[in-house]
């Protein structure tokens, strides 16, 4: 049937992850009653989850995500908030960096000289990331040059290297609150989504997963990959890594012995 083909479970026409649901729903009902004093025809440990296909992110074209990281530059009139995304989403991009590492960083972790000559900028930054894991990140020129620009307009003394520019708090003792949340750069990234056609869903995440791919295309390291990125383990960066159809259609007609 046409709903057979269009359900990843035929028998029942549910996917593993809605009955997951379900079954959980049924354990912590039984979990309840155990709790009332109820009689129950088995323990809720007895039900088993089945095995969800895991689901591969999708990562939209390079020259999708380039459109998005350069849209602030036509689409916000005001001249800080423009400059400030613009350069949010290229320290995204250019370091692979996760949303809560970024909007937790300080200006004093980004260096610039007094003339704001690019060369001397600091290049990397120190992270310390999840599981207290320490790392560096490494900034493009172009994520440079636009750091550069967001830093120069800056005329306040508040610590945060991103900061929001509507509603801003005045306390003084609250100051290092004061930074552009997780919530807010999600929801930039979507209207812009959204007002350029993506239609593949694009996130902070996604820009993630976007560098570990594109970095892999151009021949990268998969073990270096795994260190930009933070990871413990090789096994969660190749999750990150999704070669397109056409990088591996190219790369098949490049390497296979047989021509």
């Amino acid at each position: 049937s046409k709903a057979s083909r269009t359900r990843p479970n035929s028998k029942s026409g549910l996917s593993a992850r809605s009955i997951n649901r379900m079954l959980s729903s049924v354990r912590t009902y039984i979990t309840f009653l155990v709790d009332i004093d109820q009689k129950v025809p088995l323990p809720s440990s007895a039900i088993k989850m089945i095995k969800a296909p895991k689901r591969e992110s999708q990562v939209a074209d390079f020259k999708e995500l380039v459109k998005l990281i350069e849209f602030p530059e036509t689409h916000e009139k005001n001249k800080k908030i423009k400059f400030r995304n613009r350069a949010i989403l290229e320290l995204l991009f250019s370091t692979g960096m996760r949303i809560s590492e970024l909007v937790g960083l300080d200006r004093e972790q980004i260096s610039l000289s007094k003339d704001k000559d690019i060369a001397d900028v600091e290049s990397k930054i120190y992270i310390i990331g999840k599981g207290k894991k320490e790392r560096f990140v490494y900034l493009t020129n172009r994520c440079i040059e636009y750091l550069s620009r967001y830093l120069e307009i800056r005329k306040d003394d508040l610590p945060a290297l991103f900061i929001p520019y509507r509603g801003l708090r005045r306390s003084v003792t609250a100051q290092d609150k004061v930074r552009v949340s997780q919530n807010y750069v999600q929801s930039i990234m979507k209207k812009y989504r959204q007002l350029l056609g993506i239609s593949i869903p694009t996130t902070p995440h996604s820009l993630r997963h976007g560098f570990a791919t594109y970095l892999a295309e151009q021949g990268a390291n998969p073990a270096a990959i795994q260190r930009l990125l933070g990871h413990e383990s090789l096994q969660t960066t190749t999750r990150y890594v999704h070669a397109s159809d056409k990088f591996a259609s190219e790369t098949h007609k490049k390497f296979h012995p047989l021509k």
